[in-house]
């Protein structure tokens, strides 16, 4: 049984509490912390957790948990992955994971002076319908994959930018593109396997008061010869995650808004082709029907710690949607294609997302 601690207790909890209750005796909660002491007394009253903190060194120092998850907003990830990591804990933490290629470089640092590791929740990876994808994907049935749209198209009024840390480049690290996108763009990104070449990108703030972008286009070039489409909206009143894959043989498409079952997959065939035995197979989904869920991850993170090894979303499978990020950024504010791996500490968007570090 390994200990687990929350540092935060917002909007998010309620998932990270259903992981925990999913692990069962493979897990102990046994302290929240949260700088508003009202709040978090609160919670662990509810909740049953047996020590609260308003300090989060102190939590660690005196509870030594073996997990953290970090449920805070995205400008103090960094300071506490560090401090949990130089603790001896590993970590499982909110995204956006931090705020630039550079911070997550030090976390990487970090991770190998102490021999623990941080991963980002990246949910929609481990839903049994995104497996059984990637299988076929994997082992070529679906053919060559040629087209992709891969469209996050939510709405976030001014209420929700109310909040003093949202839609600042310092304290939200960007807008949909890093908050609301990042994880149907991370889904597409893992599917797809060959990495990306070539990003060109449009970001603009149209309607929102704010300094972070409200919508995000761009063309992407993979190393396949695979295109794809990518928009990251908060300005869409009919709200829809839309992901579709045209392959050679058949086209897959996930409609779905914070979470995916297996009902919100399709798979299809034009009504000229004749393959209608394979079209039956695609559809049967090994697995069950699993939600891409926090719990699910979880239970890989708790699989990972009892082998000794990585955890899967982490390291190499961690950065990539970091960086894909910086140079979608990185191409809207210049006007220019950007490459992938032409982003170095030599560059500004090495220190930032669009570019003017701190």
């Amino acid at each position: 049984m390994y200990k687990v601690a929350f540092i935060g207790t917002g909007a998010i909890l309620s998932s990270h509490l259903d992981a925990v209750a999913q692990a069962g005796d493979r897990v102990e909660l046994v302290a929240a912390v949260d700088i508003v002491e009202e709040k978090v007394k609160a919670v662990c009253e509810k909740h049953g957790i047996p020590h609260w903190f308003t300090d989060s060194a102190e939590m660690l120092a005196t509870v030594k948990p073996d997990l953290v998850h970090i449920l805070t907003p995205p400008f103090t990830h960094l300071e506490i992955i560090v401090q949990c990591l130089e603790a001896g804990a590993h970590v499982y933490c909110e995204k956006p994971l931090c705020a630039s290629l550079h911070e997550f470089d030090q976390i990487s640092t970090k991770e190998a002076e102490t021999g623990r590791y941080c991963s980002t929740v990246f949910q929609w990876r481990f839903g049994s319908a995104g497996k059984h994808l990637k299988r076929l994907i994997e082992n070529g049935d679906l053919g060559r994959l040629l087209v992709v749209h891969c469209n996050t198209l939510w709405y976030r009024d001014e209420n929700y930018y109310a909040v003093p840390w949202r839609g600042n480049w310092a304290t939200e690290t960007g807008g949909p593109t890093m908050i609301l996108g990042i994880h149907l763009t991370d889904l597409m990104l893992w599917l797809l396997g060959d990495q990306w070449q070539e990003v060109y990108a449009m970001v603009e703030t149209l309607e929102r008061d704010i300094a972070v972008e409200d919508i995000a286009m761009a063309l992407v070039r993979f190393e396949g010869g695979t295109l794809a489409h990518v928009v990251n909206s908060a300005l869409s009143p009919r709200q829809e995650s839309y992901l579709r894959l045209d392959f050679q043989k058949a086209t897959v498409e996930c409609s779905t808004l914070y979470r995916y079952t297996n009902k919100h997959w399709t798979y299809s065939i034009a009504d000229q082709m004749t393959h209608t035995d394979e079209l039956e197979r695609w559809r049967q989904i090994e697995g069950g029907d699993v939600m891409g869920s926090h719990a699910a991850q979880l239970g890989e993170i708790l699989d990972s710690i009892d082998a000794g090894e990585r955890p899967f979303v982490s390291g190499d499978e961690a950065r990539r949607i970091i960086e894909f990020s910086t140079s979608l950024y990185k191409s809207g504010f210049t006007h220019q294609a950007v490459q992938r791996g032409s982003i170095t500490p030599d560059d500004p968007y090495y220190y930032a997302m669009n570019g003017q570090p701190k």
